[in-house]
């Protein structure tokens, strides 16, 4: 019994808790620790295969999908193998220095202290006899040295790589090529992994005049393969939560499960975020109490209001040129500007921003949808809301009868928009997504805290599709960039397509017409069409 306690219940009780396992947000996750998949049996097959072939490789994806997790795990199992030498080395200590006769001696020292982690051989002897001011060398001078004296091959795992620039980064790479194509005649690395969020061709390196990256893996052409570590399954995101049951008991329903996989499509971060939220924040860690989809629900809002660090980094990405190439047609529909086979479309796909889903270039994930477009019009969001100019956009206004009556708020965001639009329009950076951005913003500032606007972006449709959920009701709501009869045509038949998925026989189609030359008189006007007993109320902006 502790010293000053009379309870043997409450020493127990406080021990438990001690060792009680949670969902990690915040760094690599520990075996013991936290709750956690083998992050290998995601690249498990591949990785051995390169290993036992003596290759090099780029390991790259998305902030916080389990990368480390994978590299130090995978370091200790080889380790623990008997057959080779094994070291994680992150190269974040050198991000941003450019210049490779301040950052090769910073590398070789971090590496130095990384062989003294793990207890290798030889550890105290890297850097003997060893004159780093040959910055050209040095690194792989001492690679070599050390791969002399051990008795196992051996194996690197270089984790933040892509955090090397300019200089840093040529003489980085040319040092392990160097040593690679040299094997035969002086031991080297077996098998080296260059790990980051980006493919190699993405690195920062101009090399080229007008060429801020390397664009190929030149000058590290030695690499084998290029492999990306996959988001979770939903049977894996079902044993996650599998562990914290069986821990305390506490359940996660079938519906609670299945909406945390649909709204994260399995993204490491946000499958523990959820998780944590409610578990710590919302139940306090009452672990009587099963968890519902209700309960996963409103951890999502509370982590898209609250943009926790991996949300705001993912997102200050936006303001990336390259990411408004591909995001901004991604909000109007339009595919067709996007090019598959690009460097910034390959970029953002890296970054976790977009994904491929039967050959249409999808969000993320909804939450990123939901955060991209939040991020955008966050400061149009913030007018509305605070400015009592705004004021009678509220939503009793338009509920009656326990309908909402879409009709009355969009006759109201014409009016908005013929009295704002050109001012507000010169606000955005993506000035041909703008039309879209601001409405999304008027319809949140109405439904704020009573109701629900799901966004459904993709490429290749010409249209950007809503559902805005208010008291178990649904409408659907279509908006589009008029370009001629035929594209509203061609809108309509769209937005009754819309309808009929979500079982709906009323939807609002909402066309924007840029045309500097027309009147407001000419583009703001309200039709109906009737087809086949479903109604589809047209309204020009």
């Amino acid at each position: 019994m502790c010293d000053g306690c009379n309870s043997k219940i409450l020493c127990t009780f406080a021990a438990n808790i001690l060792d009680m396992k949670y969902f990690n947000v915040a760094g690599p996750c520990i075996e013991g620790k936290h709750y956690m998949l083998d992050a290998t049996e995601r690249l498990h097959d591949e990785l051995t295969e390169l290993i036992n072939g003596e290759q090099y490789y780029v390991i790259h994806a998305a902030r916080q999908t389990g990368k480390t997790t994978l590299l130090l795990n995978l370091a200790d199992q080889l380790n623990q193998g008997g057959k080779y030498y094994a070291v994680y080395c992150s190269l974040e200590r050198v991000y941003g220095v450019a210049d490779p006769a301040i950052s090769i001696p910073a590398i070789i020292n971090g590496f130095a202290i990384a062989l003294e982690n793990y207890q290798l051989p030889y550890f105290e002897n890297f850097r003997d006899n060893l004159d780093v001011s040959d910055y050209l060398n040095a690194l792989g001078l001492a690679l070599s040295r050390y791969c002399r004296r051990i008795d196992k091959p051996f194996v690197i795992f270089f984790d933040e790589a892509d955090c090397l620039s300019e200089n840093t980064l040529i003489s980085f790479l040319r040092q392990l090529r160097d040593g690679f194509v040299n094997r035969h005649t002086a031991p080297f690395p077996a098998s080296v992994a260059l790990v980051g969020m980006r493919n190699i061709r993405d690195y920062k390196a101009k090399i080229r005049e007008n060429k801020a990256t390397l664009g190929t893996a030149s000058p590290f052409n030695i690499i084998t393969s290029s492999l990306t570590l996959r988001n979770f399954t939903k049977e894996e995101v079902a044993a996650l939560y599998q562990q914290h049951t069986t821990e305390t008991g506490q359940r996660f329903g079938d519906a609670a499960v299945e909406l945390a996989f649909e709204q994260t499509q399995g993204q490491p971060w946000l499958v523990n975020a959820i998780a944590r939220e409610i578990i710590v924040a919302q139940l306090k860690k009452d672990y009587s109490i099963n968890i519902t989809a209700a309960m996963v629900s409103e951890a999502i809002q509370t982590i898209i209001l609250r943009r926790d660090v991996h949300i705001d980094q993912l997102l200050d990405k936006l303001k990336e040129e390259r990411v408004q190439k591909v995001i901004e047609p991604m909000i109007t529909g339009q595919g067709d500007k996007i090019e598959k086979f690009s460097d910034d479309y390959n970029y953002v796909k890296d970054l976790g921003l977009i994904r491929l889903h039967n050959e249409t270039i999808v969000a993320g994930n909804p939450i990123y949808a939901e955060v991209i477009i939040r991020t955008l019009n966050y400061n149009e969001q913030w007018i509305l809301t605070s400015n009592e100019q705004y004021s009678e956009y509220e939503m009793p206004k338009y509920y009656k009868n326990n309908n909402v009556d879409m009709n009355l708020l969009l006759q109201d965001f014409q009016q908005f928009w013929r009295e704002n639009s050109e001012i507000w329009q010169e606000r955005f950076q993506y000035k041909e997504a703008a039309p879209h951005l601001i409405l999304q913003a008027f319809l949140q500032r109405v439904f704020n805290g009573g109701g629900d606007v799901q966004r459904d972006m993709a490429t290749g449709r010409d249209r950007l599709d809503l559902c805005i959920e208010y008291q178990g009701k649904k409408y659907p709501v279509e908006l589009k960039i008029n370009r001629g009869k035929q594209s509203i045509v061609k809108g309509i038949e769209q937005t009754l397509r819309y309808m009929n998925t979500l079982g709906c026989t009323e939807g609002w189609l909402v066309a924007f017409d840029r045309d500097q030359e027309k009147t407001w008189d000419e583009k703001i006007y309200q039709t109906k069409e009737s087809v086949n007993g479903k109604t589809v109320n047209v309204f020009g902006c």
